[in-house]
């Protein structure tokens, strides 16, 4: 900011200087950031195609490229709405004696400045301007080299050069959100601890190699002690919380180090107890040498009681008790005559 009577530098911030200079919001247009890909090329991994799809609203992919992408996700990457397999229509397009793409028709080479459409019937790419005067206008609606018959809703426009909003890479789903293809090579890579060094110098990399090479401490423990099998936490068994060893790595040297959390395990008889009804009774038949006894167990209030008497019975643990006492209307007592507590 300006001292001086005359300078132009203010004793204050402008708005041309909050906007420009100090991260003010920015005016918004809608060619300021278009950003356009080239006909010829994958619409996600931007590099050209070599088994071209399309999708229905005409948006190019390669195939190594879009099926492990729906595999994974299942979403469109242009729009993010959802899409299958089975809408993916192959094209295929026609080179000419220089080996570029090019009308299979009027022989015109596609440029980016070309107005390309496909059929979706046979997947055959022509130019615009073939389609238009062999088909629509001369309403013949056979395709130009099958000479399958199709409909004008089975004309896919690949690229228009007058309407270019849906090819801007600046408005893809996939771009917006930062969402990459699937590489099992990276992510088996992401499992390495090195995978996460940046930049480290030589010394450190030679003393990692070092490490790496005369370190048995996975073998040493492998010997002595077998590892508990770990409990896999699936939608029923799921805890709302994590481990805590992530954290627990962080704060105290003795854990062994963590870089991802795991949601935690409940416990197999909270799982189980939750989804007994509360108002579904048990019952259990008692024979006594006086007749038959129906027992009815409020399992919805005390279902760990219930579980533990009912596989008792089950067992025969109380087959031949003997009752010494009983009370009318209230109880009967057996087991332990002797009133000791030891049977």
């Amino acid at each position: 900011m300006g001292k001086r009577q005359h300078q132009k530098d203010k004793l204050y911030i402008t708005c041309a200087e909050w906007t420009h200079l100090y991260g003010g919001k920015k005016p918004d247009g809608p060619k300021s950031d278009f950003r356009r890909l080239s006909f010829d090329r994958c619409s996600l991994s931007m590099l050209p195609f070599e088994h071209p799809m399309c999708t229905p609203d005409g948006i190019v992919f390669d195939f190594m490229n879009i099926f492990p992408w729906i595999k994974k996700y299942g979403t469109h990457p242009s729009t993010g709405e959802k899409l299958d397999i089975k809408s993916l229509i192959k094209l295929n397009f026609h080179k000419n004696a220089d080996g570029k793409y090019s009308c299979p028709v009027l022989f015109n080479v596609f440029t980016d400045n070309s107005h390309i459409v496909a059929i979706k019937t046979t997947g055959n790419v022509f130019s615009y301007e073939a389609v238009d005067k062999l088909n629509i206008k001369g309403k013949n609606f056979l395709e130009l080299i099958t000479n399958e018959p199709f409909t004008r809703k089975d004309i896919i426009t690949l690229q228009d050069p007058q309407h270019l909003d849906k090819f801007n890479l600046t408005n893809m789903h996939h771009i917006k959100h930062k969402l990459k293809i699937p590489d099992e090579e990276d992510e088996q890579a992401r499992q390495k601890p090195d995978y996460h060094l940046k930049s480290t110098n030589q010394e450190t990399r030679e003393t990692l190699a070092e490490l790496y090479r005369e370190y048995k401490g996975d073998k040493l423990l492998a010997s002595t002690a077998p590892l508990p099998n770990k409990k896999i936490a699936d939608k029923f068994n799921e805890a709302h919380y994590s481990t805590g060893h992530t954290a627990a790595a962080l704060m105290s040297t003795t854990y062994t180090p963590q870089t991802q959390s795991h949601r935690d395990v409940v416990d197999e008889d909270i799982v189980r107890f939750k989804y007994v009804q509360k108002k579904k009774k048990g019952y259990v038949r008692m024979q006594t040498n006086m007749g038959e006894l129906n027992l009815e167990l409020h399992c919805g209030m005390v279902p760990k009681t219930c579980e533990n008497f009912i596989l008792l019975c089950q067992k025969g643990y109380y087959d031949g008790t003997i009752f010494h006492r009983s009370i009318r209307n209230f109880m009967i007592q057996g087991g332990d005559p002797t009133g000791t507590g030891k049977g």
